[in-house]
């Protein structure tokens, strides 16, 4: 079993592709809080229910100093159209080789269908300015994560 984060621990840094071609670097955003969330796949249903939620909240987060990444291991041209096809707002980034995932305790051993298998762990880490976890998710549910995240920050949710 992969360790997990807990609050307190360093947030591990990354260099990843994004979908539009360039590459996002977790100490870059210093000064700012991130919302680094993890997801087994793009074009699936509760992965786009997820990433239109964050989306379509996105405005209000950024209001509040958050920045979002969402996480995944389809290569940058899937994201891509996945941006496309459902109007994404947020950074997608992709790592494929399941390297960062793992350092979040975000890859490794659950529960599917009642067998254990290896895979993503959808999970979401609340990282503040100083590169330090606040909040870390895992095994959460795709559908009202976001409201949740709002609620547990104490942020507005208009």
């Amino acid at each position: 079993m992969t360790d997990r984060l807990e609050p307190g621990d360093a947030a591990p840094d990354f260099t990843l592709d994004d979908d539009l071609g360039g590459q996002v670097t977790l100490s870059d955003l210093r000064g700012r809080k991130v919302i680094v969330y993890f997801y087994p796949a793009a074009m699936t249903p509760g992965c786009t229910t997820q990433a239109c939620d964050f989306s379509e909240r996105l405005d209000v987060l950024e209001h509040q100093g958050y920045t979002v990444l969402g996480i995944s291991p389809d290569k940058p041209e899937k994201l891509a159209t996945f941006r496309e096809r459902d109007g994404l707002t947020i950074t997608l980034l992709s790592d494929p080789d399941k390297e960062v995932m793992t350092r979040y305790g975000a890859f490794g051993e659950k529960k599917l269908y009642g067998k254990v298998v290896q895979g993503v762990i959808r999970s979401t880490f609340v990282v503040d300015e100083g590169g330090t976890v606040e909040h870390a998710m895992y095994n959460v549910k795709a559908t009202g994560h976001v409201a949740k995240i709002q609620r547990d920050l104490g942020l507005q949710t208009d």
